[in-house]
């Protein structure tokens, strides 16, 4: 397996020049599938991770996330940006040992958002430019490149101007990607590209109807899906086992991916 320093050296390398999507899994078998399939990087996702502990999303300890950003590194060569909610914690010292702590798992980049700890709304300007501001020092010191998010837009798809507002604080604060999950209008993506630049923006992919080519000539940097791959595993084994529930075993007539995964994943097993 590559080491931690070797991930996140290629990981900043690719944030240099082009467009490239980070796909989002949410176990070990997921990544090692994506690694196989040629993927440069990788994202976890929250929500996909929740639901693989029979939680809603948001509703994951900071432990929990520590232990699968260990395992999911161990797993994989690629670097990994870890989805890393609020910091899991309010006060910007706090959030800073947080960042410290997840670094040390073996990631190459980390998102801090703007949701508040106790789940009422997201924090405000000032506030949450002192988080970032913390948790960049932290991430600069281990390493690790700080993905600085804001949420308002999935609050208010319509507020683009606060949502510019605070990315652009963010950037000014030293963040090294910006984020703004639900931006979907391509003169707003634009424009949120040139705000922040030269920083990279990542796009959550909210309009699927967009192509890579398209969001590249807008100037987004770097594609993520969010909880989008994890979402389709369990809509298919929901389907799947609605089908059983009426009596029918058609929903399980695929031939599937069982011989190519006993393939991939063999390399990863004991000799």
């Amino acid at each position: 397996m590559t080491d931690a320093a070797g991930k996140r050296a290629k990981f900043r390398a690719l944030h240099e020049n082009g467009c490239f999507v980070l796909p989002n899994p949410w176990d070990i078998g997921s990544a090692r599938l994506l690694q196989d399939m040629g993927f440069l990087a990788l994202a976890t996702t929250s929500s996909g991770f929740a639901w693989t502990q029979g939680r809603p999303d948001y509703a994951v300890t900071r432990d929990m996330v520590l232990a699968h950003l260990m395992s999911l590194c161990a797993a994989t060569d690629l670097p990994v940006n870890a989805d890393f909610e609020n910091g899991f914690a309010e006060k910007p010292e706090e959030v800073a040992a947080n960042v410290r702590l997840a670094a040390k798992t073996g990631i190459a980049g980390l998102s801090i958002e703007d949701t508040r700890t106790d789940g009422k709304g997201l924090y405000d300007l000032p506030t949450a430019v002192a988080r970032i501001k913390a948790a960049k020092a932290a991430a600069d010191a281990e390493g690790v490149m700080l993905v600085a998010r804001t949420e308002i837009l999935l609050h208010d798809g319509s507020a683009f101007a606060p949502a510019l507002e605070k990315i652009k604080a963010f950037a000014d604060a030293g963040a090294d990607v910006l984020f703004a999950p639900g931006l979907a209008k391509p003169d707003e993506i634009a424009a949120m590209v040139k705000a922040v630049a030269p920083r990279p923006l990542n796009y959550m992919m909210f309009d699927y109807d967009q192509s890579v080519a398209q969001l590249g000539e807008l100037g987004v940097r770097r594609i993520s899906v969010g909880g989008s791959l994890a979402r389709v595993g369990w809509n298919a084994v929901r389907n799947a086992a609605e089908q059983l529930l009426a009596g029918s075993f058609h929903g399980l007539n695929t031939k599937g991916p069982a011989k190519s995964l006993n393939e991939i994943f063999r390399g990863f097993g004991p000799a």
